[in-house]
């Protein structure tokens, strides 16, 4: 009987643990805490209540000449991938894509349209491709389906 009872109030003890926040009651030392690099910037946020594809695309005039804008070197392909709307409460010029391992600039041409765009390349665990609403609407895609895109690297 002791022993359920210590073990009853072991469990107690460690369930009421579960919202405690451990690194506000053991800090790690200053010498390796990781000092803020600065503000990020980072293009405007759609609002809350956006629901139309104009309404999440927050892209300014000035922000689609210069992802229209030639690349200065062409650089080699790295790959054709196929790619739908991803998540349009995230601004700015993008595509998740399997082809790339880190964060990088590139272009994604669309195989449909012809036409060429510079995004960011992020890596993705998944199959398949995400871009970005601003980049379909320049690429003169639909917003929904699958669409092929050539992607580039920088």
């Amino acid at each position: 009987m002791k022993q359920l009872i210590i073990l009853s109030a072991a469990c107690l003890a460690v369930t009421g643990c579960a919202g405690v926040d451990m690194n506000n009651l053991l800090p790690s030392p200053p010498h390796l805490r990781q000092e803020p690099v600065g503000p990020a910037v980072t293009p405007n946020a759609p609002p809350a209540d956006a629901t139309t594809a104009d309404e999440f695309d927050t892209s300014t005039e000035d922000d689609r000449v210069a992802a229209l804008a030639p690349a200065p070197t062409p650089a080699g392909a790295l790959g054709t991938t196929v790619a739908n709307l991803g998540d349009p409460t995230i601004p700015g010029f993008w595509v998740e894509t399997p082809l790339v391992s880190s964060e990088t600039e590139g272009r994604v041409q669309s195989k449909a349209t012809g036409r060429t765009v510079k995004v960011t390349l992020r890596p993705t665990s998944t199959g398949g491709s995400r871009i970005s609403i601003s980049a379909l609407q320049l690429l003169d895609l639909d917003l929904s389906g699958l669409h092929e895109l050539v992607v580039f690297g920088s």
